[in-house]
Formats: C-alpha cells, sequence, structure tokens
C-alpha cells in the first residue's frame, strides 16, 4: 500500500469520526470518554473536535485529489492533531473508561505515526 493511499484512508477515516462527533457527540464521544459524554460541555467539545476532523479529512482528499503538493501540510497537521488527541487521552488515561482507554491511545498514536511516516514519503 502506497503513502498516498494511507493517507486517504486516515483521511476517510477521520472524515468518519468527525461526522460523528458532530451528529451524535454522546454516542460517539462516549467511546472516547465514557459517561461524561453526556454532559453539555462534552457535547460541545466534541462537536468542535468532530468539524476539526471533517475539515482536516476534506482538505487531505482535496489535495491528494487534485495532486496538490500542499498534501504534505494538510497530513501533517492532521498527524499533529492525532498527536494531541493521544497526548491528551495519556494525560487522562484513569479517568477513560477502563475496557477502551488503551485501544483510545492506541488508536490515536497509530494514526499520529503513520500520518507522520506518509508525510515523509508524499511528493
Amino acid at each position: 500500500m502506497d503513502h498516498r493511499h494511507l493517507s486517504r484512508l486516515l483521511a476517510l477515516g477521520r472524515v468518519a469520526l468527525g461526522v460523528g462527533l458532530t451528529v451524535a457527540p454522546r454516542r460517539i464521544g462516549a467511546a472516547w470518554v465514557g459517561d461524561a459524554a453526556d454532559q453539555p460541555g462534552a457535547t460541545v467539545l466534541a462537536r468542535a473536535l468532530g468539524v476539526r476532523d471533517v475539515a482536516l479529512g476534506v482538505g487531505v482528499l482535496g489535495a491528494l485529489d487534485r495532486g496538490d503538493p500542499s498534501v504534505r501540510h494538510w497530513v501533517t497537521w492532521a498527524a499533529a492533531a492525532d498527536a494531541v488527541d493521544a497526548a491528551a487521552s495519556v494525560l487522562a488515561f484513569g479517568t477513560l473508561p477502563r475496557g477502551r482507554r488503551v485501544a483510545v491511545v492506541a488508536l490515536a498514536t497509530s494514526a499520529a505515526v503513520v500520518g507522520w511516516a506518509a508525510r515523509d514519503r508524499l511528493e
């Protein structure tokens, strides 16, 4: 699998997650933060993160489709967002749902690592 394809898959996943967080912040957010997702403030943050992810994903997809060299910048910012998500999850690790906290950190970390690696190999 080439790095453009990996970047596309990550971007599609980001858009899907972003749409989910935007339209169903409690349900999708609960997979990340558990019962805290039911709090009104958490739904605001989930929707804001959702829109962030949709924008980053659409940016990556658009740059890939156009063959635009800015794709490296889009992938960089997307990987940076994943790295921040991973770090934030590590900082809150003890408060995250017991059965999912390792998966949440692993997913965000993996997305960041794959994003950084792909970025370095994109033309």
